[in-house]
């Protein structure tokens, strides 16, 4: 099994480059290689963790920080995601809905790379009401199939105009590094889950250098929004390959 950590390397390379832990990518490479199911997404949420925890400390310093932002997108996600995780669903289900979430995935973040290029961006105030529902929706999306969330998160944010595309960055990552806590905390509930962990060591160090990598890269290399269009071509490719697999 060393070519899927190297994949896992490069995805976190991409992923944290623009802010984001990886997971939807983690999974599709997991069914990929046909590892057992089940244990899908606490791998892919722990990957998120070691991924997001580096860009969060990192953009918190900078000041690129919105709690108020933030904090109702949690109050709503935060239950659903240990709901979510906790839920046991069949293969075929969690293939399909695999396949649905990285396909709109990817089409969010080609839609998010214009929203790096906003100057002079009039930010719009965000309903809490609509900040709590949509944080449900996606907590728990995220704790059943095993991703942070933030990237479906962050793309609503660009579109609705709620703030700067630093903070939206920092605030994406906040969410799915806390998304991804609480996920793994009901993924935990299940049978047969964290013992078999230590199997896959090399990933869990392949995404926590590829973490260092992407937040240079991000910093002093690529710009956001070339990083985005790279991540998001293949987070596409990734998905038509699981389509393939299903419906062909």
């Amino acid at each position: 099994m060393i070519i899927l950590p190297i994949l896992f390397l490069i995805t976190a390379i991409l992923y944290s480059s623009v802010g984001f832990g990886g997971g939807s990518t983690y999974l599709a490479l997991l069914l990929i290689w046909e590892i057992p199911y089940y244990i899908f997404p606490v791998i892919a949420l722990i990957c998120n963790i070691i991924v997001v925890s580096g860009n969060s400390f990192n953009y918190i310093r900078a000041g690129n920080h919105n709690f108020k932002l933030l904090i109702p997108f949690l109050v709503g996600s935060i239950p659903f995601a240990f709901l979510g995780g906790s839920i046991k669903i069949e293969k075929e289900i969690f293939e399909i809905l695999l396949f649905f979430v990285l396909t709109i995935a990817g089409i969010l973040l080609l839609i998010n790379n214009k929203s790096y290029e906003t100057d002079n961006l009039i930010i719009n105030k965000f309903n809490i009401i609509y900040s709590f529902i949509i944080g449900s929706i996606l907590g728990l999306v995220s704790g059943i199939v095993g991703i942070g969330g933030g990237i479906f998160l962050s793309p609503i944010l660009f579109l609705l105009k709620a703030e700067k595309p630093k903070v939206i960055a920092t605030t994406a990552s906040l969410f799915i590094l806390i998304n991804s806590i609480s996920g793994i905390l009901g993924q935990f509930t299940k049978e047969n889950t964290f013992y078999e962990l230590t199997n896959y060591w090399t990933l869990f160090f392949s995404v926590l250098i590829g973490g260092f990598i992407g937040n240079y890269l991000n910093l002093k290399i690529l710009s956001n929004r070339t990083l985005t269009i790279m991540t998001s071509l293949l987070v596409i490719f990734v998905s038509m390959r699981i389509g393939i697999k299903l419906f062909i």
